[in-house]
């Protein structure tokens, strides 16, 4: 059984979803939480909360996710295989949904060496793949990977990642066909700045009839300068800005650049919204950005919110 929570409610019911992003911080200040929790509320229908991304030290993202819900806000739990074996990831699972967490997303995880303890070693017992469906025998059947019954299945509803722009192009929707097929509710995508390119990635996903099966939700990042999207052009790997963009950004003045990237973000939205069949809502990723996750919701008309029973 799923887990019922709002963002498998929004997309049952056929609304255009709106998730969002928080990062917990490298420290046990809850508060910091809080805060940026603040900025996403009625903003969005659920909020990722990373696990230790870009292999950085941060507060344990279930620990996250509980303060959120104590805030009143839905998190979507990420869990990498970098860190945790199979029984470690089972067990974090468990607790997870015990203490009311409806919403996973199963990662692969970031490579240790691009972090902050580059000599720390990593598991990688599972996949992102294996873990996904791991979840769904434990959800549907009620059995954990080696077949025992649980005691109390976990009602959680699964979602995955996608790179549309990864090499080789022709595999992605190959790829996420392969999540979809191992459980995964919903797919959440890389940051979008190419959409023609996406917009080739969505038709191969529709002829797939992969949108039929599982709600893809299209990734958004607002670029707050020239120097980022240059930085994510450059050294971001599966990143795909177009020249175009850089250059729009060049044209204002440096102390507006960040306005139009909510600009850019705004009209992506709009875009992919209104003419790229099967996107079924849209992952805004403002990282320490979350003040203006607001504007970037509302420019681009998807508020308020609905509200599901």
């Amino acid at each position: 059984m799923k887990a019922g929570s709002n963002l498998e409610k929004v997309l049952a019911a056929g609304h255009f979803a709106v998730t969002g992003e928080l990062g917990p911080p490298r420290g046990n200040n809850a508060e910091e939480v809080r805060h940026k929790a603040h900025y996403l509320k009625g903003i969005v229908d659920s909020v990722n909360i990373t696990d230790n991304q870009t292999a950085v030290v941060r507060m344990a993202s279930w620990a996250a996710c509980k303060i959120l819900i104590d805030e009143g806000l839905e998190p979507n739990y990420q869990m990498v295989c970098r860190d945790r074996n199979r029984i470690a990831l089972m067990s974090d699972i468990l607790g997870a949904t015990a203490l009311g967490i409806k919403n996973v997303l199963c990662l692969s995880g970031d490579h240790q060496r691009f972090g902050d303890h580059p000599e720390g070693k990593n598991v990688y017992d599972l996949d992102s793949v294996q873990l996904i469906s791991i979840f769904k025998k434990m959800r549907d059947e009620g059995k954990f990977l080696n077949d025992k019954e649980l005691d109390g299945a976990p009602g959680i509803f699964i979602g995955a990642a996608a790179n549309p722009f990864a090499d080789p192009f022709t595999w992605r929707a190959v790829r996420m066909g392969k999540k979809i097929a191992a459980g995964a509710d919903f797919i959440q995508t890389q940051c979008i700045y190419n959409l023609p390119k996406f917009r080739e990635f969505m038709k191969m996903a529709v002829d797939r009839g992969l949108h039929e099966k599982c709600a893809i939700l299209a990734g958004i990042t607002p670029l707050k300068s020239v120097g980022m999207a240059k930085y994510m052009a450059k050294f971001v790997p599966g990143m795909d800005v177009p020249e175009e963009l850089v250059k729009r950004l060049q044209g204002v003045d440096k102390k507006a650049q960040g306005d139009e990237g909510i600009k850019i973000a705004i009209e992506m939205i709009q875009e992919i919204r209104e003419t790229i069949p099967g996107v079924a809502g849209v992952h805004v990723m403002a990282i320490e950005w979350e003040h203006r996750a607001k504007e970037i919701v509302e420019g681009a008309g998807l508020l308020p919110r609905p509200v599901v029973d």
